[in-house]
């Protein structure tokens, strides 16, 4: 069983939370959110501890409640906050950060020299599978002209980093990307294949926020038979297609 902290408890982190918490390969330890928390609080018919990331020591924290894993789903500074305590433990991290800077992939990168790191914009299966099959439709077919297009909900401002993250992967500028801000959606995205006399539409819906926890859990099952070492999820998928492909 592999001991976790998560680290953020916002809407998707409380979502990833419940999954976590009901899958039998995995036991959440202690969540640190934004906000103030008492000491010795607790999530609410559990015995996880609750902490809060203004006063938190790391150093301290995990001294008293060690775990086998990270998952982030904060904000990109707390990476610097926890990072040498992770390269000093060998603490696996599975990060859902979507902004952090190239210093701050830099230091990700960096920390992959000493334990097992995972760094993805998008932490959902189906949205990295989708990448992985517009790399592929694209390496076939060039000549098509290709649209990326995201939507998510009202108060989100910036442009998807998993957008971004799709363009970069296909190798297209951000003048490719079309962004819809609606009430009611979770996130939505879109790659358009545009052929001569036919359209391809590779698209992904995230219905609920539990997405982002089965795909936690699927990281964090895969990165625990990874050697030391920094990881996308794409290098996660096509390591289990290459073992997929070898058994057949």
């Amino acid at each position: 069983m592999i001991t976790i902290g998560l680290i953020g408890y916002g809407k998707a982190g409380s979502a990833v939370a419940e999954v976590l918490r009901a899958d039998s390969r995995f036991d959440l330890r202690w969540v640190a959110r934004r906000s103030h928390c008492e000491s010795g609080q607790r999530l609410p018919g559990s015995d996880i501890a609750l902490v809060g990331l203004d006063g938190i020591d790391f150093a301290d924290w995990l001294d008293a409640h060690p775990v086998d894993a990270l998952v982030d789903f904060s904000v990109p500074e707390s990476l610097l906050a926890y990072g040498a305590e992770i390269k000093r433990r060998n603490i696996m991290l599975v990060s859902a950060i979507s902004a952090y800077t190239d210093a701050q992939l830099d230091y990700a990168r960096s920390l992959g020299q000493h334990t097992r790191i995972l760094c993805s914009p998008n932490i959902t299966l189906g949205i990295n599978f989708l990448i992985m099959a517009a790399k592929l439709l694209r390496s076939i077919a060039p000549f098509a002209d290709v649209e990326i297009l995201e939507q998510h909900f009202k108060e989100k401002p910036e442009v998807s980093g998993t957008a971004k993250k799709i363009a970069e992967s296909l190798e297209l500028g951000s003048e490719k990307i079309t962004s819809l801000r609606l009430g009611g959606i979770v996130g939505h995205h879109e790659v358009i294949f545009g052929f001569p006399y036919q359209t391809v539409r590779l698209t992904h819906d995230s219905i609920k926020r539990e997405a982002f926890g089965t795909g936690a859990a699927f990281a964090l099952g895969e990165l625990a038979q990874c050697d030391t070492g920094f990881y996308t999820f794409e290098d996660l998928l096509m390591k289990k297609l290459r073992t997929q492909l070898a058994e057949h």
